[in-house]
């Protein structure tokens, strides 16, 4: 099962169940709640983090093994269960309930593979093998994590910040408009090297002053110097 389609999917006040109490179900739990969905884990016994967690308020725990109903409402499941029939009734109820699941470390009983997430800001870089390597997607994660530092996430910010006042006002087609994207970010390293020491109202000035033959407006809010 190759798992080819990729998505990034939106959580925030989602239900979503881990079952299993193990480390492995806490790495999966503090991963949904980063996503801010609604996490709910059933198992009989829970990691310190996870009691943790649910002492805080910021996760539900249910004490006990998991029981046919309990994807009711549910958008996703992880099943984290160490006992592989427990995986497969958890799959058969998502399947029956259309409740997106994903088995840890068993391809058979999944709708989707968890990729290796390399997060810098609103810059999200997934690595999958579709579920043949995992090992190696975390030696490419680690390799990625080392290589994008912080620059990457300000200059997601800095670009994000200047498309949104220029949009408006663009008057040329969408052709030139892309293309005047392209020219900008082939200096890419120029303004990654700035910002690395920030240096980041000048790179807004140069991704501003880039942009600005595209639109019939010379204003712009940002700070330029």
């Amino acid at each position: 099962m190759p798992f080819r389609y990729p998505v990034a999917l939106e959580l925030s006040g989602r239900r979503c169940v881990v079952t299993g109490g193990g480390a492995e179900a806490e790495r999966k739990a503090r991963a949904l709640l980063e996503a801010e969905a609604d996490v709910v884990v059933i198992a009989p016994s829970v990691t310190d983090g996870l009691r943790d967690l649910v002492r805080r308020g910021e996760l539900t725990h249910v004490p006990r093994r998991y029981e046919r109903g309990d994807l009711t409402g549910a958008f996703l499941v992880i099943a984290a269960d160490a006992d592989r029939a427990a995986r497969a009734e958890v799959f058969a109820e998502a399947e029956a309930e259309r409740v997106l699941c994903n088995a840890v470390d068993d391809v058979e009983h999944c709708h989707f593979a968890v990729p290796s997430i390399v997060r810098r800001g609103e810059l999200l870089v997934a690595i999958s093998t579709g579920g043949q390597a995992p090992a190696l997607a975390k030696r490419l994660r680690r390799r990625l994590t080392a290589e994008l530092g912080w620059e990457w996430e300000a200059l997601i910010d800095v670009l994000g910040e200047v498309r949104a006042e220029m949009l408006p006002a663009r008057t040329v087609d969408l052709a030139t408009w892309a293309a005047r994207w392209r020219a900008l970010l082939e200096r890419e390293e120029e303004l990654l090297d700035l910002l690395a020491e920030g240096c980041i109202d000048e790179v807004r000035a140069l991704v501003y002053n880039a942009l600005k033959p595209a639109t019939t407006s010379a204003h712009f809010s940002g700070s330029v110097r």
